[in-house]
């Protein structure tokens, strides 16, 4: 049985997979982080996340990893969003903005309609083609 090694995402360094995204190193530096980023929130209660960052040296899109997973709860701390995937404006759950869910729910219903019209023109062009068909082939020349 070998033994599954893997490339740091965040590194690159190889390392032995185990429960662990990431290697040993960078899981210590992202506890150390994590800690900091929470130590800093126990003391600052109305902070927002780009006031964190800077305080902490954390990135935003890591303390925004933090609160998705779980690890850093915002129910108590009123200025603390995060932004959305698509546009960057600051929201405090889900991963997109409702802005960006209604354009995107849009977009695949138009898509769903735009999908449904080609098919039923693809079977009516069959039908029109094959009574074209039908009508040259009683012709006699």
């Amino acid at each position: 049985m070998g033994m599954n090694v893997a490339n740091c995402p965040r590194c690159g360094k190889i390392f032995v997979k185990g429960f662990a995204e990431n290697c040993p190193n960078c899981v210590k530096d992202l506890e150390q982080q994590y800690d900091k980023c929470l130590k800093y929130l126990r003391s600052n209660k109305g902070v927002n996340i780009n006031d964190l960052s800077e305080a902490t040296g954390v990135t935003v899109k890591q303390i925004t990893k933090f609160i998705r997973d779980g690890r850093i709860s915002i129910v108590n701390a009123p200025n603390m969003a995060y932004p959305c995937e698509v546009c960057g404006t600051l929201i405090r759950e889900g991963t997109i903005c409702e802005s960006c869910r209604m354009k995107l729910v849009k977009d695949v219903r138009n898509n769903a309609e735009d999908e449904k019209r080609k098919q039923e023109q693809d079977v009516r062009d069959g039908q029109v083609s094959f009574k074209i068909k039908d009508r040259l082939k009683d012709r006699h020349y």
